[in-house]
């Protein structure tokens, strides 16, 4: 038969599949192998060593209770790390085209800055502000409570922390069957560390020394040393999102202090259902949300051309071209072709500020609708890989004064340095670029005087470049 392809196949996240993608994990699951065996081990060495004296001894329940509690820890972590945590799908070309039309700014032409759209968005929860972020990854506005993992890099609904000893994010999907496993998990260790004590206590009477118990049941040694280490954090960390689900918290929210008074304004949690049992009902036993990923949906043509097309980047939409802004030669016979990407793209400084090249270059860096870029701001808008444009280093005090405007045209470009064009960056680190270094205030060329502008100085070259 022929391969059907499924969509996990195609995913683009850093995810793990397995069974046909019916199981979904995070990308390192080293540490979920670690936390398998050692709960596996443990509970071994507690049936095998401490389970038939015990039952003779006190009681047949306690291996039937141990059993219980091993079956009931073993299935929610299961649940928990084979299982879709809230993924949010990332946007089709066309959405992010769309969404970048509705928050686009107008600029005016003749303004020396661009005025890059805004990321943030508010709305109300129950009279409360709560700020919506722009994912440059996912192309969308993620929703309140949502967050970007960076390891499975995938937003994820009602983000709470990416654990790797479950080996999978916990979210909106997944966190009942997280709570359920932490605190079940702590019952078992207390009564796994009880019984293993109760043993070797036992086997000392009879004015029988304390080594010849160990010699006559080592297992109980091993297992009451590990659950001693273990067991405080476990009812730790029970407890701790014992707290967060009464209050309808994340770990992400309780951290950042999303819902603290700040500078004396009052602030609340929108969330909450006004008690403690509305809030535990919510959270654990609340209608379970549908995965939003249709992981072993069968990958269509035009599936499959969506997912292609996501790989332009380039969107046009009223004559405006949403995407990445690339190289190409001048236009011949009203095309525009693509220059090499491997090729030198000569020109200095103000043409990286500007656009614009000398005439004698015949080159320029436009947007795929042919419009030059004219500022930095607005190459970071259009994610042009700024940070990955290699120039070779320049000495202030060796720049010679340039000539007069009119002699611009005859001026030799064959010393200035070359810009060399390489693999884009994301377009995160590029807001992260234009947020640090102010970049929009440090070219508004308007505001320099003409008296504290060198002809010399690299600030005249900019003002010089833009004219």
């Amino acid at each position: 038969m022929p391969h059907v392809t499924r969509k996990w196949e195609l995913f683009p996240g850093r995810n793990i599949f397995c069974c046909d993608g019916r199981v979904m994990m995070a990308p390192q699951t080293s540490v979920f192998y670690v936390t398998v065996c050692l709960i596996a081990g443990t509970s071994g060495l507690f049936f095998a060593f401490d389970c038939p004296f015990l039952a003779v001894h006190i009681t047949p329940a306690i291996p039937v209770i141990g059993g219980l509690l091993f079956i009931f820890v073993m299935s929610t972590l299961f649940r928990t790390s084979f299982s879709d945590p809230g993924v949010i799908p990332r946007a089709t070309p066309d959405e992010a085209a769309y969404i970048e039309k509705q928050i686009e700014v107008p600029n005016n032409d003749n303004s020396p800055t661009y005025r890059p759209p805004p990321r943030t968005k508010e709305v109300l929860v129950k009279g409360q502000p709560v700020k919506l972020k722009y994912c440059f990854t996912c192309k969308i506005f993620r929703p309140p409570r949502a967050s970007h993992c960076s390891l499975c890099d995938n937003c994820v609904e009602r983000f709470d922390h990416h654990c790797p000893w479950v080996g999978n994010c916990v979210g909106r999907r997944n966190y009942r069957y997280f709570y359920a496993f932490i605190v079940s998990l702590a019952f078992l260790c207390v009564f796994i560390f009880a019984c293993a004590i109760t043993h070797l206590i036992m086997l000392t009477t009879n004015d029988r020394p304390f080594l010849e118990a160990v010699k006559l049941s080592p297992g109980s040694v091993v297992v009451g040393v590990i659950c001693f280490f273990s067991v405080w954090s476990v009812l730790g960390l029970a407890g701790f999102h014992t707290y967060l689900t009464t209050s309808n918290q994340t770990t992400n929210e309780d951290i950042k202090g999303s819902f603290t008074s700040k500078r004396g304004q009052e602030s609340f949690n929108p969330y909450s259902q006004g008690n403690v049992c509305g809030n535990c009902f919510y959270v654990l036993c609340g209608p379970a949300p549908p995965s939003l990923i249709d992981r072993r949906g069968v990958v269509t043509p035009e599936y499959r051309a969506e997912q292609e097309r996501g790989g332009d980047e380039n969107v046009i939409i009223n004559n405006k071209t949403y995407g990445t802004v690339k190289t190409v030669q001048p236009q011949l016979n009203g095309l525009g072709v693509l220059t090499n990407p491997n090729s030198d793209v000569s020109g200095s400084i103000n043409n990286l500020v500007t656009g614009q090249h000398s005439p004698s270059q015949g080159r320029r860096i436009e947007s795929i609708n042919g419009s030059t870029t004219n500022s930095v701001s607005q190459l970071v808008a259009n994610e042009i890989p700024l940070a990955s444009l290699s120039m070779t280093p320049l000495d202030i005090d060796e720049i010679a004064p340039l000539p007069s405007r009119h002699n611009l045209a005859s001026l030799d470009t064959s010393v200035i340095p070359s810009v060399a064009v390489t693999t884009p960056l994301s377009a995160s680190r590029l807001r992260l670029l234009q947020d640090t270094t102010m970049i929009e205030s440090a070219l508004d060329l308007d505001s320099l005087e003409e008296a504290s502008v060198g002809r010399g100085s690299q600030a005249g070259l900019i003002k010089l470049g833009a004219v």
